[in-house]
């Protein structure tokens, strides 16, 4: 499948709608309480009937101890946005991935009321901890996103629904709240499982299976200087075939909290997440599918990143260091728990930016877990945002 056609076809038809399209150049911010990510820039394009056009991507090396590397194009994300009027918006990221995987990442209405009060419905980003909505590759330290953020938080997590979105100035408050689609019991095949969480789960909104709406709500403050702090909730069930089996065998139920945080001061930043998972009706669940799913997870991480180097013109070197912990088998019923779904990593590296929306990134990983089993792995990637 060829990505430069599809993008290049898909361009052709949208173009002769929009009369005049607008090419703005999507910038990202370094700074965490004012940080803005593909979506929010582009619902920042002011010109009625504007077409807004960016991309992202991240090309990396990947080599694990003891093995051969890898080299992959991870993904290619093409960004539109268009405004029809002064309230209306339609947003969208097409994504492929490994050069050979497509997708839409997401694509959604947006209504403005008011600054306080938007109205969406697409296919959203669940609002859960800081890199599902933070994903463009200049917006994190480090060539991988963290582990937590791939079997807690499956990023990216998106599901179909509908729901409202805001900011408080005068609070200094940010929130959203949907109503959406929710994981799948049982996924082309793919289960839920104690090594791999909910990521077998996500239905990416292509011919998503529903029967129980689920609930995701954020709060996000930045009154403190310098200062971002973010609360997520999401509950809801697990979807499966009305036809297939028994509801109450087949579901499992999501209850899942996220408190997050970023800092920014001169040349330091830090940031933070911890996110926890209760899951029910697993033995019910485990039974059926002879799997292993948990009852528990959580996962925590921190980390810190000094600017070195500061050369001017929106270049500098970035030296981080990130310390993970992420248990998918917290807690089981009628089961063992398995030592080996208790991760650990600590990854330290340098991000190179060569201009705002440009940067060349390299880090160590040191993993281990509860099993005793270890290994290093060096990456090596570059990431692009405009």
């Amino acid at each position: 499948m060829n990505f430069k056609l599809i993008c290049t076809s898909f361009l052709m038809l949208l173009l002769p709608t929009c009369g005049f399209a607008q090419i703005v150049r999507i910038a990202s911010d370094s700074i965490p309480y004012v940080q803005n990510n593909a979506a929010q820039t582009l619902l920042t394009a002011s010109a009625q009937n504007s077409l807004t056009i960016g991309m992202y991507g991240e090309v990396e090396y990947l080599k694990p101890q003891d093995q051969n590397g890898l080299l992959d194009v991870h993904r290619m994300v093409l960004l539109l946005g268009y405004r029809f009027d002064e309230r209306v918006q339609f947003i969208t990221e097409i994504e492929m991935e490994h050069t050979t995987e497509l997708y839409v990442e997401q694509a959604f209405v947006n209504y403005n009321v008011s600054d306080a009060l938007n109205l969406r419905a697409g296919l959203l980003l669940v609002p859960m901890g800081i890199i599902n909505e933070y994903h463009e590759p200049t917006t994190f330290n480090g060539v991988s996103r963290p582990i937590g953020d791939t079997y807690l938080v499956p990023t990216t997590w998106r599901e179909i629904g509908a729901g409202i979105a805001g900011r408080f100035d005068n609070l200094s408050m940010r929130y959203q709240a949907y109503i959406v689609n929710g994981f799948a019991s049982e996924n082309e095949g793919k289960v839920l499982n104690g090594e791999n969480g909910l990521r077998n789960g996500r239905q990416k909104g292509g011919k998503s299976i529903i029967n129980s709406p689920n609930f995701s709500v954020k709060l996000d403050y930045y009154g403190l200087r310098n200062l971002r702090v973010g609360l997520s909730y999401y509950v809801g069930q697990t979807q499966s075939d009305l036809e297939k089996t028994d509801l109450d065998v087949e579901n499992v139920g999501v209850n899942m909290v996220g408190l997050d945080a970023r800092y920014s001061n001169g040349s330091f930043a830090a940031r933070g997440q911890y996110i926890h998972a209760r899951l029910s009706n697993t033995s019910s669940y485990n039974d059926l599918y002879d799997s292993d799913l948990g009852s528990k997870m959580y996962g925590w991480y921190l980390e810190g990143s000094f600017k070195i180097l500061d050369f001017g013109n929106n270049r500098s070197l970035t030296l981080f260091s990130r310390y993970e912990n992420v248990d998918t088998h917290a807690a089981v019923i009628n089961q063992l728990k398995n030592g080996a779904y208790h991760r650990n990593s600590v990854t330290s590296g340098f991000g190179l930016a060569l201009t705002q929306g440009v940067v060349f990134k390299t880090d160590y990983q040191r993993h281990w877990n509860a099993a005793n089993d270890s290994y290093g792995q060096f990456n090596m990637g570059v990431g692009f945002w405009y």
